[in-house]
C-alpha cells in the first residue's frame, strides 16, 4: 500500500489532445490519494495545477516511456516512491489506504495469451525480460504489465533499469517487479480492448484503447462516472 506522500509519474506522448488523459486525471484526482502529478513528456495546454518534467521524445514509445521513467527516478522532487502510470489508468472507485500492488500472474502464462495473438517487439520484449530474470534466479517471474497504477521505489527501478539496459523493449514493470520482491495481489487485466458491452462496470481500475474511449460503452461509462471538470484541468475545480 502507498501513502497520500506519494507522487503520480505519467509518461506523455507529444502532440494528442489526449482526452483519456483528461479524465484519468479526474479520477486520480477524486480517487487515488498522492501528493503531486508529474507529467513527464508533453505538457497538454489544457491543464493545470501539476508539475512537469519535458522530455525528448525522438526513439521508440517503448524508449520513449523507459527514458520518461528514468527522468522521474532521477529528478529530487519526485518523491522516493511514487505511482507509476499510464495517461489512459482510471481509478473507478476510491483507495483511501493507497495503492495496492497487484500483478497478472506468472509471466509464461501472459506469453502464452500474447503467442496466441500478436508477434513484433512488446512479445519479443517480454521474451527478452523474461529471460534475463531467469538467469537472475528468477525461475518463475510474475508479469507487473497490468494496466493499473504501479508503487515504484526510485533507487530501486533505476537498479533494474541498469539492469535491464540492453533490451530494447525491457518489460521495465516487470523487471523492477520481480528484482524488487514486490508480490503482490494477482488480477486479470482491465485493458477494454473494443466498443462492446463486455468490461466489468464494478472494477476499481479501467483502461482503454483510444477508440474504446471514444467510441465504446467502456468509455461512456468511464465519462458518465467522471462528468465535472476537476482541479487539474483549466476551468475546473
Amino acid at each position: 500500500m502507498t501513502t497520500p506522500e506519494v507522487d503520480i509519474v505519467v509518461p506523455v506522448r507529444v502532440g494528442a489532445t489526449n482526452p483519456q488523459l483528461r479524465f484519468a486525471l479526474r479520477s486520480w484526482a477524486e480517487n487515488l490519494p498522492h501528493r503531486h502529478v508529474w507529467l513527464v513528456g508533453h505538457k497538454p495546454a489544457w491543464v493545470r495545477g501539476v508539475k512537469h518534467l519535458p522530455t525528448r521524445q525522438t526513439s521508440t514509445k517503448y524508449q520513449n516511456t523507459t527514458h520518461a521513467v528514468r527522468q522521474a527516478c532521477v529528478t529530487a522532487g519526485v518523491s522516493e516512491t511514487f505511482l507509476l502510470c499510464n495517461d489512459d489508468f482510471f481509478v473507478m472507485s476510491p483507495q483511501d489506504e493507497g495503492m495496492p500492488v497487484l500483478h497478472r500472474g506468472p509471466v509464461s502464462d501472459v506469453e502464452a495469451y500474447y503467442a496466441g495473438r500478436a508477434s513484433g517487439r512488446y512479445l519479443r520484449g517480454l521474451r527478452e525480460t523474461r529471460d534475463l530474470l531467469v538467469s537472475l534466479g528468477h525461475e518463475n517471474p510474475l508479469s507487473y504489465e497490468l494496466h493499473v497504477p504501479l508503487p515504484v521505489e526510485k533507487e530501486a527501478m533505476l537498479k533494474a533499469l541498469g539492469i535491464g539496459k540492453r533490451l530494447e523493449v525491457v518489460h521495465k514493470r516487470t523487471l523492477y517487479g520481480n528484482l524488487a520482491g514486490l508480490g503482490g495481489e494477482e488480477i486479470r487485466d482491465v485493458k477494454v480492448l473494443n466498443r462492446g458491452p463486455k468490461f466489468d462496470r464494478a472494477s476499481a481500475f479501467l483502461s482503454t484503447m483510444p477508440d474504446s474511449f471514444s467510441n465504446g460503452l467502456v468509455g461512456q461509462h468511464i465519462r458518465a462516472v467522471f462528468p465535472r471538470p476537476g482541479r487539474y484541468e483549466v476551468g475546473g475545480r
